[in-house]
């Protein structure tokens, strides 16, 4: 053997130990990369999701009841049913009944009206200020007779007066004694709106005449005498027992009055 064929020997046995590490090597790696590379690829692998919550199914709607058949309207069944009667509806309870009520009317407004002696105001008037049963009216008004009367007022409700202080009222009588030419003879000289009239039991001197039929009516209160005089006719001369002529004076202003009133009127 040469000394170059020496030479390349440990050179060969150097350079196969060489590829054989190097193989290894590469062996590892390669081992190594496929390890990753295998976990990665599970790592990666999508893990399975989890299985959906089955929702119970909703529960089928309940079944509407079929609406029966209607039968066909006959003639007897268009006709209009006849409507039903409501009972009546209860009556209102009648409220209490109002007390004693006084109305006053007069033809002569702005009167002034006392009820027993007490001023309760003037006319046209209406007041609850009294209370049920008689009671005494006493009415005035300028340039008019006074009134007096008598009333009733209900216990409840309205009771209503009317004052006419224009009607001629006359309703006068005084006690009497008619003086004869000889003697006398007693009785009760009465005026009214119709006239005079004298009542007595003897039936000769009595009379009746309405004021046109007279011709003088006149009291002498000194001498305590009432003439009468009819137009064209009788006369009659009246006094009484009392000791002064008042009766006869107040029985004289009373006529009087009346007359001029009916005169004024036309009567």
């Amino acid at each position: 053997m040469s000394v170059m064929d020496h030479d390349q020997q440990p050179r060969s046995g150097g350079m196969g130990r060489f590829l054989a590490i190097g193989a290894a090597a590469i062996a590892v790696l390669a081992a190594a990369y496929f390890g990753v590379t295998m976990m990665m690829t599970r790592e990666a692998k999508p893990e399975p999701a989890p299985a959906a919550r089955a929702e119970p199914a909703p529960a089928p709607p309940a079944a509407t009841p079929a609406e029966p058949e209607k039968p066909a309207e006959t003639p007897a069944a268009r006709r209009p049913r006849p409507r039903k009667e409501e009972p009546p509806a209860p009556e209102p309870a009648a409220p209490p009944p109002a007390g004693p009520t006084l109305i006053v009317e007069s033809d002569v407004p702005g009167a002034s009206v006392f009820i027993d002696r007490k001023f309760v105001g003037t006319t046209p008037l209406r007041t609850t200020e009294v209370t049920g049963g008689p009671h005494q009216l006493n009415a005035s008004v300028t340039g008019e007779e006074g009134l007096a009367q008598t009333i009733e007022i209900a216990g409840t409700g309205e009771t209503a007066i009317t004052l006419k202080f224009k009607d001629v009222r006359l309703d006068a009588a005084v006690a009497v004694v008619h003086k004869h030419g000889i003697g006398s003879c007693e009785g009760r000289l009465v005026a009214t709106t119709d006239g005079l009239r004298y009542d007595t039991a003897n039936k000769k001197d009595a009379f009746s005449i309405g004021f046109g039929q007279l011709e003088s009516f006149e009291i002498d209160y000194l001498k305590k005498e009432l003439k009468v005089k009819q137009k064209g006719g009788k006369s009659w001369n009246f006094t009484d027992k009392s000791d002064n002529a008042d009766k006869l004076f107040v029985f004289h202003r009373d006529v009087t009055k009346a007359r001029e009133k009916l005169a004024a009127q036309g009567k």
